[in-house]
């Protein structure tokens, strides 16, 4: 669900700078690197959340790789299965974009600029989460990209990414919850609203709130259902397309139909290049969940390598199966949305097929789409501001865990803000959707950051004397994935809202880019407060402590010069 409120609403993003200065901790001191050279390799022991202050698998704070916390716990706990992160990751890729309003694609460019669109980014996706899997297994953090934007680039940069990518999540979860009411009413048209929102949010705490592992096991049995009735889908598709559950046979006709298969040229396929870009959005989450995996090794490349088939099975077919049967001139493809699920192309197939009730159980699954999402937006988001609590750009109170290894502070925290942005409907719905669209390109951010991350620490880790075989996991066809990743967010960014630049609307570009002017915000007032500076790559520490264990190493060994300073001059005198 957080897909269609970016696809009905437009904003902004930043990039990182890539220049290089000195990386400092939240507190402003300098956090020196450049002890990389033994604490990367096969043989390193990175299974456990280093959130802490502990280093891996010991210590105050530190994991072990049975899922325990070591003495002196204080930090989340790896009791995410392989299967888990498998199947969280997948569901990342699938959302209501995919179910409701992927038919809009096809009526503004064509089947064929449909398809190029959403391999394109595709392609992108399958480049970026090799970039955040090396990076990840490497260093496998609940904070993510936002810590490694802090190592990697510039602790300013991670600290504007979390915050920015924890607020999105929140007002996404408030979108989705009213969503679920609005779906709710169908099967129960006279009941209020809220209630169902209110109920959805108890039970998006409860299923957090106690193991993580109630939270993996829930978006396993989610994810599973999107996968079935995709797999359903394509093959009922192909059956009509062949004529064994249609007659006549629907054929390929239609990719040919009245000028198809490519519709309004390049500039269409823009637009739905567009919207391909936020129907991935959500597959970074996977990075987030490698600081409570049980082996984060295994794990994350396992899902990162199965993205690119999920791509092709999951979304060129379901694309190409839509637009085999349905003519892109029909006016249900363009009538789809989050609460109109008669006009879902999946529904129209269905109907076409002759399966009755295609509408309720299209409306079950979409709701369960969105309990999967909000589930997983209250994962992240609690996650990321639970990290850069740790980091110290958060309350401390954010950092703390319960005896299970819930960061609970940050998860009540972030609901208390999903609650505040529904209610904030009572303002009058522009308010709501000026809130909605204010962060509509965050996922670009995100993504951004991940690549630049990748880059510099990939240049940092060559220039430092390493070789790539010290790496559990490395990305393929470095340096292409990444830059190719950066060159097309910056395109979809660049391509937002144009009339609005055409007519001069300053208002519609303000709520548009707003993600960017909030980047930039925090990004330089974090910057010219802390007196900041981008890591030298020289100098960058490329094994998988934290920036704050890095930080209380520079103090400690900053406290004992000045101990044998003081030592040394009490004996002359």
């Amino acid at each position: 669900m957080k897909e269609e409120r970016h696809m009905t609403s437009q904003s902004g993003t930043i990039t990182g700078t890539s220049s290089e200065t000195t990386s400092m901790a939240a507190g402003g001191t300098t956090a020196t690197g450049g002890s990389a050279a033994n604490a990367i390799g096969k043989g390193a022991t990175n299974n456990t959340d280093t959130h802490a202050g502990g280093s891996p698998g010991t210590g105050s704070g530190g994991n072990s790789g049975n899922g325990k916390r070591g003495k002196g716990a204080g930090g989340v706990v790896r009791k995410l299965k392989t299967r888990h992160i498998s199947m969280i990751a997948l569901g990342g890729c699938i959302g209501t974009g995919l179910f409701m309003t992927s038919g809009g694609t096809i009526a503004q460019a064509g089947p064929g600029g449909g398809l190029v669109a959403y391999a394109a980014m595709g392609v992108m996706i399958y480049f970026l989460m090799t970039s955040l899997g090396e990076l990840a297994t490497n260093m496998p953090v609940s904070g993510s990209f936002a810590v490694y934007s802090s190592k990697y680039v510039d602790p300013a940069l991670g600290f504007a990414m979390g915050w920015d990518y924890w607020l999105n999540w929140a007002i996404a979860g408030a979108t989705d919850i009213s969503t679920a009411a609005l779906l709710m009413q169908y099967w129960f048209p006279k009941s209020p609203g809220w209630v169902w929102s209110l109920t959805m949010l108890v039970i998006i705490l409860c299923l957090n709130a106690f193991v993580v592992s109630a939270f993996g096991e829930t978006e396993f049995w989610l994810a599973l259902i999107k996968v079935v009735t995709i797999i359903v889908f394509i093959v009922i598709g192909l059956l009509m397309i062949c004529g064994i559950m249609f007659q006549p046979a629907i054929g390929f006709k239609n990719f040919t139909y009245k000028g198809g298969p490519f519709i309004g040229g390049l500039p269409a396929i823009m637009g739905v290049f567009l919207i391909a870009g936020y129907s991935f959005q959500g597959t970074e989450v996977v990075g987030v969940t490698a600081g409570e995996s049980e082996d984060p090794s295994q794990a994350v490349p396992k899902a990162v390598n199965n993205v690119f088939w999920r791509i092709i099975l999951f979304y060129l077919l379901s694309i190409f199966v839509i637009a085999a049967i349905i003519p892109y001139t029909d006016p249900n493809l363009l009538g789809a949305s989050d609460t109109n699920v008669a006009m879902s192309p999946f529904t129209i197939v269905f109907e076409k097929a002759g399966l009755a009730g295609a509408a309720s159980i299209m409306n079950a699954i979409v709701l369960t789409s969105i309990l999967s999402a909000v589930n997983t937006g209250a994962y992240a988001s609690s996650r990321m501001l639970y990290g850069m609590a740790k980091d110290g750009y958060a309350p401390k109170f954010l950092g703390k865990t319960t005896k299970r290894g819930v960061p609970l502070p940050a998860l009540i925290t972030t609901l208390c803000i999903e609650a505040l942005a529904f209610s904030s409907s009572i303002f009058g719905p522009k308010f709501y959707m000026w809130l909605v669209t204010a962060t509509g390109l965050t996922g670009f951010i995100s993504w951004m950051g991940i690549a630049l991350s990748h880059l510099r620490f990939r240049h940092a880790f060559k220039l430092q004397g390493h070789k790539l075989s010290e790496l559990k996991y490395h990305a393929k066809l470095f340096p292409f994935g990444p830059i190719l990743a950066i060159v097309l967010c910056l395109i979809v960014i660049c391509g937002q809202d144009l009339p609005a630049f055409a007519s001069g609307n300053w208002g519609e570009l303000i709520a548009t880019y707003f993600s960017v002017i909030l980047v930039a915000v925090l990004y330089f007032g974090f910057k010219f407060t802390h007196h900041t500076h981008i890591v030298p790559l020289k100098d960058m520490d490329v094994s998988s402590a934290r920036p704050e264990v890095l930080k209380a190493k520079a103090e400690a060994a900053e406290g004992t010069a000045s101990a044998k300073q003081e030592a040394a001059a009490a004996t002359e005198r």
